[in-house]
């Protein structure tokens, strides 16, 4: 019923973003162990949704797709963060964007494990050059950030971050980043 791994219910929120026109993906990852408590969010400032359609997308048997009838992704999402004793959060604006949230308890036996998060930000990076991400993944306090505009700075605007050497490099330093933090999740 649920997918196996959070990144790809990352991935599939992200993919309802890019369709709502966001320039700029942030996905929040928060892990603390003194509260038994994993938080993922997905913000964006895409065309947001009327409070109408909020509640719809949390429905199974509502989407705004034409190939077919109903949309899976955030009700599995929501379902289950609250199988595992969590959350979930959905807040909205039209013109503004849209927030996605859920929490977990990080030792219930149902929780899905993490998934390749590095892997899903550089495909995610890779397939959308126009974008912009933000990763933020923080374990007991402890920070690692990804951010797309601070990697463009670096190697200047006209440089896809799309090129072979570049997801590369992207690929070991996320890696790396999420490495040093993982608490084991």
């Amino acid at each position: 019923m649920f997918m196996k791994e959070i990144a790809l219910h990352v991935m599939d929120i992200v993919q309802n973003s890019i369709s709502a026109g966001a320039t700029l993906i942030e996905i929040n990852v928060n892990v603390r162990h003194d509260i038994d408590e994993m938080s993922v969010s997905v913000n964006d400032n895409g065309c947001g949704m009327s409070r109408e359609q909020a509640n719809k997308v949390i429905s199974p048997f509502a989407t705004s797709r034409t190939t077919r009838k109903v949309g899976l992704g955030i009700p599995f999402f929501k379902a289950g963060a609250e199988v595992c004793d969590g959350t979930f959060t959905l807040n909205s604006e039209p013109g503004v964007g849209t927030f996605i949230g859920v929490t977990y308890r990080i030792s219930h036996i149902d929780r899905p494990p993490m998934g390749d998060m590095a892997e899903t930000m550089v495909t995610l990076v890779a397939c959308n050059e126009s974008i912009d991400f933000v990763y933020d993944y923080t374990v007991d306090g402890n920070r690692f950030v990804f951010d797309t505009r601070e990697i463009r700075k670096i190697l200047g605007e006209e440089v896809p971050l799309n090129l072979p050497d570049i997801t590369t490099w992207m690929k070991d330093y996320l890696y790396q980043g999420i490495e040093e933090l993982n608490g084991g999740i």
